[in-house]
């Protein structure tokens, strides 16, 4: 019996006008969410796969939206056990440039904050900078700051077991992700080069998957295809370089 493949519709434009004006591709799941900004193929200085494919693999196939600080911090753990990257840079980032803030995305600061924080606070505090000059003034800054990455950390790991059980119910195999992170990499490369060798300015298509195979699909306004077999590796990451 055949296997349906995972298919994940998916959008290019050379400019999005959504306030970030980035050119690339996005999954049609995230057009709408203003807080997802456009992925090229191109990588990070430690990991080997772009965002793209941090969005399919980390978000949609483990069951987790595309925004949110908890959300985030599941995926990235998933993003750890895929590629063998550390996730406390992206942590450490994200509770300096939001959480000190008093920023929060997907729930309240107060549902966010482990027990022990809120433990601190007065049950008429919601206010986000205020919660945050609260817990400063008890534990310091540094104190906070420290408390807070662990928190990301907490939270992906709780969230990992439902995240491995939701990609594994497309029928994919969750310890070669690390392998097929790679494939679908080469194929947005390719997708990536043909559409600014056509100069569009915008197509649509999509990623389909397998447990065996990817591919990628331009259906217009250009059509072009690409697909792979990602070898079984035996391994649930691929070690950093």
């Amino acid at each position: 019996m055949k296997i349906a493949a995972v298919r994940l519709a998916c959008h290019y434009q050379r400019c999005w006008q959504d306030g970030f004006g980035a050119r690339g591709w996005k999954l049609a799941s995230a057009v709408g969410d203003p807080e997802v900004i456009a992925s090229t193929a191109a990588t990070g200085e430690r990991i080997r796969t772009s965002v793209f494919v941090h969005d399919i693999l980390d978000h949609v196939l483990c069951g987790l939206p595309h925004s949110g600080h908890r959300n985030e911090a599941v995926a990235l753990v998933q993003l750890a056990r895929r590629t063998g990257a550390d996730p406390t840079p992206d942590f450490i980032q994200m509770v300096e440039e939001d959480l000190l803030q008093g920023r929060i995305i997907g729930e309240s600061l107060v549902g966010f904050l482990p027990a022990d924080l809120v433990s601190h606070l007065a049950a008429t505090d919601q206010d986000g900078r205020a919660i945050i000059t609260a817990l400063q003034a008890v534990l310091g800054k540094a104190g906070l700051r420290e408390r807070l990455i662990a928190r990301f950390f907490e939270l992906g790991e709780a969230g990992a077991a439902q995240a491995a059980a939701r990609y594994a119910a497309h029928r994919l195999d969750y310890d070669q992700r690390g392998a097929l992170g790679l494939a679908l990499q080469g194929l947005l490369e390719q997708a990536d080069a043909f559409v600014c060798e056509q100069a569009l300015e915008r197509a649509s298509g999509c990623v389909w998957l397998t447990a065996q195979r990817c591919g990628f699909e331009i259906a217009g306004p250009v059509s072009w295809s690409s697909q792979t077999r990602y070898p079984r590796t035996g391994r649930s990451v691929v070690p950093p370089t």
